[in-house]
């Protein structure tokens, strides 16, 4: 379990160091992302960006743990 965290946590890390390029591939802005944005009032859901990124993380775990 600890082998799992810590690899878990390097991703995030990793992801973080390289957010400003990830930045430019347009996550954030995809179709199926909710952006509601009144006078005083920003919502923001990022639906597609979830699941894209969910599927990710879920083919990475797959693939360390086979």
């Amino acid at each position: 379990m600890s082998r799992i965290l810590i690899i878990i946590g390097l991703i995030i890390v990793a992801i973080g160091m390289a957010w400003p390029w990830l930045a430019r591939l347009g996550l954030g802005r995809l179709p199926g992302d909710i952006l509601i944005q009144r006078e005083n009032f920003t919502f923001y859901l990022p639906i597609t960006t979830g699941l894209i990124v969910s599927v990710v993380l879920s083919l990475v775990l797959w693939l360390i743990n086979r």
